[in-house]
């Protein structure tokens, strides 16, 4: 364990940190589950307040840090396509 004043404020900072992330990755998550899930339940309206809430929060995600843009593209791309194929 950490014995310096700034080593135990490191840890610290690294235990919210890693919550925090772990929150908005879990987010990430459930809002592509439900994009995916009103996307095969064929309801339009709620797909498209699902599909902006989803690359919302994943555009703010690569812009954090918490993943890459590539992969925020990837993800994005890929309820795009799933939309495109349902229709």
């Amino acid at each position: 364990m950490a014995n310096h004043k700034s080593a135990l404020k490191r840890v610290r900072q690294t235990k919210v940190r890693t919550e925090r992330n772990r929150q908005r990755k879990t987010t990430i998550k459930k809002l592509r589950k439900d994009v995916l899930s009103s996307i095969t339940g064929g309801e339009k309206p709620a797909t498209a307040e699902a599909i902006a809430k989803f690359s919302s929060a994943v555009d703010k995600a690569a812009k954090v840090g918490l993943i890459h843009k590539n992969k925020a593209s990837n993800l994005k791309s890929k309820a795009a396509k799933a939309l495109a194929a349902a229709h």
